[in-house]
């Protein structure tokens, strides 16, 4: 068992690998394809699309499928993305490439997701999204190292060996898998579909707030390195880009700390502390002061605090929701987080156009309220069931 939960940890550095690579590399991309940096957005957004198609239908495979295959075949996508984008010469062809880039995030995040959900407790599924911050942190000093020896298509390519690497790993476990498989039709009869778990009292809160969540967690995603860029001067294009590891180290934090907590303190209390955290580095950001110092500690407290939320609410599914519905009701929070994930950015790149980048840690606040808000509903209309 526990060198299954190994390799399940190394596929979570695979998803986030690829996640951290756009932002910290897009104040020189944009420069080499002569864009705006809003285009950012659009790229992101054609990402994210195919993650919502790929997760959706994950929601079907699962019931199907086995999580191994699923996760194989979808980190194989992530490397042809990887490729496809480090070859790319024009801007379009991003596009292009951005199609198994999304397709096999997706797919992996929701089957593992379920899969740990359902068989592990709340401690590893903290882990494991600790796992995820570990390949988000790396990217960014990938593609700092790339800008300062090669060119910013090398830090794509440099990803993409090593997710061939724990491609490897990955087939060489498939033997590990058995203990927890279960047959397609034991699946199949016990899950719910999208249409009726929709319906579950306290779903359509959940994913509102999943919706606020990711909407200030990949917005930070895709602009803090573009936020140091805008507001602090006198910063080198390799610091700049290292500065996409903040949050992503803060949710590595987070989540590590969890981890060591989730079975003492609980979902729910885990979730409250983490968006007060979140909040006081936000409120760093705010702070008047031209030095960045301020703002880079402010950056990695707000993913500390963001680090317990996500994997909490998912851990949360089948307890709160039936085994039943957990896996349709999993995929729904992960497709609707991809929906925020994906429009938000976008609108904030359009947004800070017309502003500036000092809008930001604003635009953050906003959605970290919004997300208590409605978790805090959720807990509301879920009172006196199994979780909660």
């Amino acid at each position: 068992m526990a060198l299954l939960i190994a390799v399940i940890y190394l596929i979570f550095v695979s998803l986030g690998l690829p996640d951290s690579l756009l932002g910290s590399g897009w104040p020189t991309m944009q420069v080499a394809f002569g864009v705006p940096s809003s285009y950012a957005g659009y790229v992101a957004l054609a990402i994210s699309f195919m993650t919502i198609v790929s997760t959706l239908l994950a929601t079907i495979a699962i019931r199907k499928v086995h999580t191994k295959w699923i996760v194989i075949f979808s980190t194989f996508l992530t490397v042809l993305g990887l490729f496809g984008f480090s070859f790319s010469t024009e801007y379009w062809m991003l596009f292009l490439w951005a199609i198994p880039y999304g397709m096999g995030a997706g797919a992996i995040d929701a089957s593992v997701n379920h899969y740990v959900a359902e068989h592990y407790s709340g401690a590893v599924m903290n882990f494991l999204h600790c796992f995820y911050g570990v390949g988000a942190v790396i990217s960014p000093v990938i593609m700092g190292q790339a800008l300062r020896l090669a060119r910013w298509n090398e830090g794509y390519r440099w990803t993409a060996f090593i997710q061939m690497g724990i491609l490897a790993v990955c087939i060489l476990s498939l033997p590990l898998w058995k203990k927890n498989e279960v047959s397609s039709e034991e699946n199949e009869t016990e899950s719910a579909g999208i249409l009726e778990s929709i319906k579950v009292p306290g779903v359509i809160f959940t994913l509102i707030a999943f919706f606020s969540y990711s909407a200030g967690e990949m917005t930070c995603f895709l602009w803090t390195p573009s936020y140091f860029a805008g507001t602090k001067e006198g910063l080198s294009a390799e610091l700049i880009a290292s500065f996409g590891s903040l949050i992503f180290g803060g949710l590595m934090l987070g989540r590590l700390i969890s981890g060591f907590v989730s079975d003492r303190l609980g979902d729910k209390r885990l979730i409250r502390i983490g968006i007060v955290v979140e909040l006081l580095g936000i409120l760093l950001i705010l702070m008047p002061v031209k030095h960045y110092a301020f703002a880079v500690a402010g950056f990695l407290i707000t993913g500390t605090g963001m680090g317990p939320i996500y994997p909490a609410i998912q851990h949360m599914a089948p307890s709160n929701f039936g085994k039943k519905y957990s896996a349709s009701v999993i995929g729904l929070q992960m497709a609707i987080a991809y929906i925020g994930g994906t429009f938000m950015p976008m609108f904030f790149g359009l947004l800070q156009e017309k502003t500036g980048m000092g809008i930001l840690p604003g635009y953050l606040l906003v959605f970290a309220a919004l997300n208590l808000v409605f978790l805090e509903l959720t807990y509301t209309r879920l009172k006196g069931t199994a979780g909660l």
